[in-house]
Order: structure tokens, then C-alpha cells, then sequence
């Protein structure tokens, strides 16, 4: 048997992965429940969506298929299932979403404590994964290579918990802010001494 030979042409282009994904990630937003049994292991963009009435000072996009859900951030992942479980849905020292939310959510008592850098309390890292299961729902798209189109995604989408790659003028103020306070709330010298 024979493989046929690929022509330049048979590979998608850049444009074409972005306009996939975009296509992707604009489709119906999952719960979360559902979601992590549907992700695969491949790698990936995904996006993360909620109700306006969620983080209301901090407006994204609306989804193309339910306008009453925005966009709010956008990352990608060699692993999306890995990525979203074992991360996103797990541990703040391992989840720049899960520190931003945590720092837009001080008014609802998130603690933080010091190990290697600052990361939520076990009791905590668990109240924000209910909070997630309960408000945000989830998109994704498969990429061989996520990082080349994530950027782009980044560019035109403009999540407002996104930094990194967002044109200075999309940056929300309120996110460095939150993520700043996050990141002071525990110092080496808070972390719980042994005797």
C-alpha cells in the first residue's frame, strides 16, 4: 500500500486553522460536567464563556451561537484534557485563569497561601472549582499546533482576562489589578510554619 504523497496544497494555512477554531470556538458552549468527558487529548485552543451578569465590569464578546453568553478567556493546551482538568479545574499555582478569577473574586474570601509561589488553600481551590462548574461553560478546537493560532485568536477576540497578546488598548485595567492583588495576598514569610 502507498501513501499518497501530500501536496503544499492539502495543508491548511494559518488563516484556514484560525478560521476553524474561530468557527469552533464560537459553536455552543458546553458545561463544564459534560465537557470534561467529551475533551480529548490532543492539543488545542479552548475558550472559556459565561453569563453577562458574571465578572458584568468586564464585558467580552458575545458567543455566535448563545449571544447571552460572553467570552472570557482564551488559552491553549498540548493536552486540552489535561490542560482543563488537571489545571484549570485543580490548582491555581498551575491556572493563570484560576489566579485571575480568584483575584477578581476577593470580596467572596478566596485565601491564598505561600509554597512555591502563591496558590489558593485546598478548601478554596475546591470552592472555585464549584464556582466554575456552576458559572462558566467551555469550547474548544483541536490544533496539531495551538500556539501558531493562539495569538491570532487572542487578537481578534479580545477575552478581557486575557493579557498576554492582547493589544494594549484591549487590556483590562480591573484583570492586571486582580492579578497583581492575587499575587501579594501571600508572601514566603505567611506560609504556615512547622514546628
Amino acid at each position: 500500500m502507498t501513501i499518497p504523497e501530500r501536496r503544499p496544497d492539502d495543508v491548511p494555512t494559518d488563516e484556514a486553522r484560525v478560521g476553524e477554531a474561530l468557527r469552533l470556538l464560537s459553536g455552543v458552549p458546553i458545561e463544564l460536567d459534560v465537557a470534561v468527558k467529551r475533551l480529548s487529548r490532543g492539543s488545542g485552543v479552548y475558550a472559556w464563556w459565561a453569563a453577562p451578569s458574571i465578572l458584568p465590569h468586564l464585558p467580552g464578546p458575545p458567543n455566535d451561537s448563545i449571544p447571552s453568553l460572553r467570552l472570557l478567556y482564551v488559552g491553549r493546551a498540548t493536552s486540552l484534557r489535561g490542560r482543563i482538568l488537571r489545571n484549570h479545574l485543580r490548582r491555581s499555582g498551575s491556572s493563570t485563569l484560576r489566579r485571575t478569577l480568584a483575584g477578581l473574586l476577593v470580596s467572596e474570601g478566596y485565601r491564598t497561601t505561600w509554597t512555591d509561589r502563591v496558590v489558593l488553600v485546598g478548601e478554596d481551590e475546591a470552592r472555585l472549582t464549584r464556582w466554575m462548574h456552576t458559572h462558566l461553560r467551555l469550547t474548544w478546537a483541536q490544533d496539531a499546533e495551538p500556539a501558531t493560532i493562539e495569538t491570532e485568536l487572542v487578537r481578534r477576540l479580545h477575552p478581557p482576562l486575557n493579557v498576554h497578546g492582547v493589544d494594549p488598548e484591549h487590556v483590562q485595567a480591573a484583570v492586571v489589578a486582580a492579578k497583581k492583588s492575587y499575587d501579594a495576598s501571600s508572601r514566603p514569610s505567611d506560609s504556615p510554619r512547622t514546628p
